[in-house]
């Protein structure tokens, strides 16, 4: 089976009467009267359909269902690339998981840091609150780690907020 096997597998099962067949002969029931209710042609080109995309086989009985055709599909398909570095902690721009390891979550902090603020900005807490809210879900935690690892510093008031000079 190919990596593109799902899309014959799809677009077999788009058709109304393809599934109303493939169910019936994954629950064994009779096919026999869904296909003389159609045109002799879209019969043989449903059936056809089917088994080309390797959902049904025939047998001497009739059709059965490949038990394996959806297994064989998804491993012939390419695995999704998994992200690396401090993007592993990172879904969809949002910080999903927070590392144990120190080097891992200094990184993911300076991440955040380099995402929330530029060089040179200064933002009060509200403002800051905001733009951690788009990339954390524990603002308050987060932006306590930032403080703590040296990554932004807080005026003395702690009223603004602003990137770590080097």
């Amino acid at each position: 089976m190919n990596e593109n096997a799902w899309r014959a597998i799809l677009a077999a099962l788009a058709d109304d009467s393809a599934r109303e067949i493939y169910a019936r002969v994954v629950l064994g029931e009779p096919i026999a009267p869904v296909l003389t209710a159609l045109a002799p042609s879209r019969a043989r080109r449903v059936t056809a359909a089917l088994t080309s995309a390797g959902l049904i086989v025939e047998t001497a009985d009739g059709y059965a269902a490949s038990p394996s055709v959806f297994a064989d599909a998804l491993a012939a398909a390419p695995r999704p690339a998994r992200p690396t570095g401090v993007e592993r902690f990172f879904t969809d721009g949002r910080l999903t998981d927070y590392p144990s390891r120190a080097g891992d979550r200094r990184e993911v902090l300076a991440t955040v840091a380099s995402r929330i603020l530029a060089e040179g900005e200064r933002l009060t807490e509200p403002e800051i609150n905001e733009r951690l809210s788009a990339v954390v879900e524990d603002i308050a935690a987060i932006r306590r780690y930032l403080v703590d690892e040296g990554l932004i510093e807080r005026t003395r008031s702690g009223t603004e907020y602003a990137l770590a000079r080097p």
